[in-house]
């Protein structure tokens, strides 16, 4: 559901307990895996400056992750890999990579708040929050670390296919990628049930 900052604000503390923010990245790309994150705040430790990771430039991203893997109260990291986006479909993949991520926690969280709008499995309740990464730190610290750590992955896969230039465009679909695509065709980490990657095929 929609909420203001106040609204959530109030939401939380209405509710009992502690709580995990989650969030997802690498949903548009041709190419790696997804990558979920979830992450329980100590509320007597503040990170500054946390917000959606788009948003970030890289360096502030590094400080943010490295603040929040030292100080948060519990953090992991889930996955689904290309083949089982392609099993699933990239949805289904998300939801599932975000439930290993909460699975993988080392403390269970009371309750689960989910940027966007659908919710993974869990053992508690989960509330999906529409912009989360904007309203609720610890769903900006989720995407700070399901970001950074996807990008980790795809500069590992560019130094085993250089040639497409994961590196630089983390898979995503830009003009560089789709270049590259068409010269050297699919590579064994791309989606293939992504339209672009099935015309590249032909």
């Amino acid at each position: 559901m929609y909420y203001t900052k106040d609204q959530i604000r109030t939401f939380i503390d209405q509710q009992q307990g502690s709580y995990a923010g989650v969030d997802e990245a690498g949903r548009g790309p041709l190419a790696g895996p997804v990558v979920a994150a979830a992450v329980i705040l100590d509320p007597e430790y503040r990170i500054q400056g946390l917000a959606d990771s788009k948003k970030l430039t890289e360096k502030k991203r590094i400080h943010l992750e490295n603040e929040i893997r030292q100080h948060a109260t519990a953090w992991a990291i889930g996955r689904a890999d290309v083949e089982e986006i392609d099993s699933l479909n990239i949805l289904r993949a998300s939801m599932l990579a975000m439930s290993r991520a909460l699975t993988a926690l080392e403390c269970a969280p009371d309750f689960v708040l989910v940027d966007g709008n659908k919710v993974p499995e869990c053992n508690c309740s989960v509330y999906p929050v529409i912009k989360g990464d904007q309203l609720v730190d610890a769903i900006s610290a989720a995407s700070i670390l399901a970001k950074q750590e996807r990008d980790r992955e795809l500069c590992s896969l560019h130094e085993r296919y250089p040639e497409y230039g994961f590196a630089k465009h983390k898979g995503y679909p830009t003009r560089m990628h789709m270049e590259a695509l068409d010269k050297y065709g699919v590579s064994p980490v791309h989606r293939l049930s992504f339209a672009p990657v099935r015309r590249a095929q032909k």
